[in-house]
């Protein structure tokens, strides 16, 4: 339980530890402080490439304020599991990427004044390209992150993945 209890702590570089509904908090709080602005809220994982072995995934939370700059979040998990293929590694980042999703979005619906809804963009970050071995991957995992009504960006437009996540893995 208690690796359970982990996934679930985020860190702010400014504001220490804190549950995920405190992060919702902290997004509605900066959203709400400025309502004229428009905003665009990200989601990233990145994970470190230990070829077949236990990989660590971060998964980045970040609210940005379009031209005034932004906040971020992240967590650390452990795969608890192998991952032989670079394949595997991306669809287990994207599917970390898509649950924290739709979990903050769940918690910022009961928070945000109304209104807001609409004004902000929600992307999935995902940290593959068109050059390298993830190219070919790129139809299918963006896809999954389409199907889930989001939308997906790759390198190098990437930046909550290959830039944020990347930064802690």
């Amino acid at each position: 339980m208690e690796l359970k209890k982990d996934k679930e702590i985020f860190q702010s570089p400014t504001l220490g530890k804190m549950k995920l509904v405190k992060v919702a908090k902290e997004v509605s709080n900066y959203i709400n402080n400025d309502s004229h602005s428009k905003y665009r809220l990200i989601v990233g994982t990145d994970s470190n490439g230990n070829g077949g072995k236990k990989a660590d995934f971060v998964t980045a939370i970040i609210v940005y304020r379009i031209g005034k700059g932004g906040r971020y979040f992240w967590k650390k998990t452990n795969g608890g599991k192998d991952y032989n293929t670079l394949r595997d590694r991306i669809y287990e980042e994207v599917t970390l990427s898509l649950k924290t999703a739709q979990d903050i979005l769940a918690q910022l619906q009961t928070l945000l004044k109304s209104g807001h809804e609409l004004n902000y963009d929600f992307q999935i970050h995902i940290d593959i390209g068109q050059n390298g071995p993830t190219r070919e991957m790129i139809k299918e995992v963006v896809g999954m992150v389409r199907g889930n009504g989001f939308n997906a960006k790759i390198k190098p437009d990437s930046y909550a993945a290959s830039s944020i996540a990347d930064k802690y893995v």
